[in-house]
């Protein structure tokens, strides 16, 4: 019995040496990561909307979303009431265009896009910044030929071909497609809203 008591001890001993060693890791390499992200974001930024030389963060109210919990997702969905966004002007302070990250889940996996908007609301570019969908299926969502299907569309476009839009499906991949517009239409809408709040806001404030 004594014998099994110690090995127990022994293996309880490992485990909390184990976990401590990796909380250390961790500590170290989360900020690291964070960084990283952050720098990821900033080029994907100007990347869709290479017009602008300043971004500008910012954000709306917007109607708060049911929270999703399905054990065969990787991830919650955000309840969060705030969309964020970055409001991008060229040299002389003239509003060209925004900037925002359009998230939902596909497949397999949170798929989140960087989504570039002209200043008359159509798309500018998007470019997919984080996805783990099938390989030789959903993961073709990051090729350029895919993000094109998206250039110049007004939000009445974002629907898949699928569902009567204009957005062609990835091949084998509805769910990838189907995730990814419509994120960056429900993105447009919460866009539209930041907008005609700030316009409201000034009229209230010229009064």
């Amino acid at each position: 019995m004594n014998y099994f008591v110690k090995l127990g001890l022994v293996l309880l001993i490992i485990t909390a040496i184990a976990s401590g060693i990796l909380a250390f890791i961790n500590s170290i390499t989360e900020p690291i990561i964070i960084e990283n992200q952050k720098r990821a974001q900033v080029e994907a930024r100007k990347d869709v909307l290479s017009k602008a030389t300043t971004f500008v963060a910012d954000s709306v109210n917007v109607e708060k979303k049911a929270t999703v919990n399905n054990p065969l997702k990787k991830v919650t969905e955000s309840s969060e009431n705030k969309f964020y966004y970055f409001v991008g002007t060229d040299d002389d302070k003239n509003i060209v265009g925004y900037t925002f990250v359009a998230s939902q889940y596909g497949y397999s996996s949170e798929i989140k896009t960087m989504v570039g908007v002209n200043s008359d609301l159509t798309l500018n570019k998007i470019k997919i910044i984080y996805q783990s969908e099938t390989p030789g299926l959903g993961a073709n969502c990051e090729a350029v030929e895919y993000s094109q299907k998206y250039e110049l569309k007004a939000k009445h476009e974002l629907q898949v071909d699928k569902d009567g839009g204009k957005i062609a499906s990835l091949t084998g991949a509805t769910i990838t497609t189907r995730a990814i517009t419509n994120s960056i239409r429900e993105g447009l809408l919460n866009l539209e809203k930041a907008i005609s709040d700030k316009k409201a806001n000034k009229t209230e404030e010229g009064r």
